[in-house]
């Protein structure tokens, strides 16, 4: 059993359909079969991937906030999903210094209210959680987190997401014995085509680029966790079609990061990448960086569950996904309308390679470890 298989003629409810990742994953939903119904702000960015792939006129599109419980209940009910994915958050760090009760209603509440409105409808069979890497109390050892390791975070971002993990353990255990299994995903860094948030590495290298000036960088040393968007989606796919088939099992926390060699790459790896791929353009080191609101410096998580026992793993390497991601952005300046084409190339391309690497979600032979 793959995706398609999972999904086909399936509803499918997508909270922040019309973020990054989000408008990622209901492009791939919508590739499957899928029945979608996403609930979300307007898009955050202009331009952004949700308009470029016209997703608008291909699923049913709620525009509304995950703080108005009532709303999303009763858009829950309306669609009657089998699978909710949760991806709808205040997802950048330095905002969040900005706007810290918006980030703690956004990502706190707002989940409590997914939760909430899976508990109201008996469809729901499935509940995946997007949380963030920066979830974990990080004392900056090097170690590489897993899913056991302290929630925390020093910043308002980090401990709204780590918070909204604890109430999905809550809620798990709580009220979710008999009915939906509810799992959290934690990702590292994604990179991809169509991001053009603030204070992103790969949107600050586009935006300087088009304009023909010098990349800002703030941490050119700090290492994260890189990984093309495909990487997670897959994981998240893949978790909800499995606990379709055996909730209980699957049901908890899981990380989806890249491998251990090569994954984890300071900023400036990433930067020089970018202008290679690019073929032209400069970067430069922010002066001022002790006057920044703190991020952490060392950041990887560890996916060994993952790998164990949904057989998930990355498929493309950090410059893949840098290649990857460079070639939609210059397509994209050529040639808007060819953007949604390009993203179909890449999906299937990316199915292809996982296919090629054994991977069961992409239809290969099942080769998932045993518990």
């Amino acid at each position: 059993m793959g995706l398609v298989e999972s999904y086909a003629d399936r509803s499918v409810l997508v909270t922040g359909h019309t973020g990054f990742k989000g408008a990622w994953l209901a492009e791939w939903l919508r590739t499957l079969g899928a029945d979608v119904t996403g609930y979300a702000l307007d898009p955050p960015t202009q331009p952004n991937l949700f308009a470029a792939l016209d997703l608008g006129a291909r699923l049913r599109h709620v525009v509304a906030d995950v703080r108005d419980r009532d709303r999303l209940v009763a858009e829950v009910q309306t669609a009657r999903p089998s699978v909710i994915f949760h991806l709808a958050a205040q997802a950048l760090v330095r905002r969040a210094y900005a706007e810290p009760r918006e980030t703690f209603e956004t990502n706190v509440m707002g989940t409590v209210n997914v939760l909430e409105a899976a508990r109201a409808c008996p469809s729901v069979r499935a509940v995946v959680i997007v949380t963030s890497d920066k979830c974990y109390q990080n004392r900056e050892t090097g170690r590489a987190f897993r899913e056991t390791g302290a929630m925390g975070g020093r910043d308002p971002y980090s401990a709204s997401k780590g918070s909204a993990e604890l109430v999905t353990a809550a809620y798990r255990e709580s009220f979710f014995a008999d009915g939906a299994a509810v799992a959290s995903a934690r990702a590292g860094n994604v990179i991809g085509a169509g991001d053009w948030a603030a204070d992103r590495i790969i949107p600050d290298c586009v935006r300087a680029l088009a304009a023909g000036e010098p990349i800002v960088v703030r941490n050119p040393d700090a290492v994260r966790p890189w990984q093309h968007v495909l990487e997670p989606l897959s994981g998240y796919l893949w978790l909800a079609a499995l606990m379709l088939r055996d909730g209980r099992r699957y049901a908890g926390a899981w990380n989806f990061g890249p491998t251990d060699v090569g994954g984890d790459r300071p900023v400036r790896w990433v930067v020089e990448r970018f202008l290679e791929e690019w073929g032209s353009g400069s970067w430069t080191a922010l002066d001022g960086i002790g006057r920044q609101p703190h991020e952490a410096r060392h950041l990887t998580i560890d996916s060994a569950k993952a790998r164990a026992q949904l057989g998930w793993a990355p498929v493309w390497d950090a410059q893949t996904a840098v290649r990857q991601t460079a070639a939609w952005y210059r397509e994209y300046y050529r040639a808007a309308a060819a953007a949604r084409g390009v993203v179909e190339h890449q999906l299937q391309k990316y199915q292809d390679d996982a296919r090629a690497a054994g991977l069961t979600w992409a239809g290969a032979e099942d080769r998932r470890s045993t518990r």
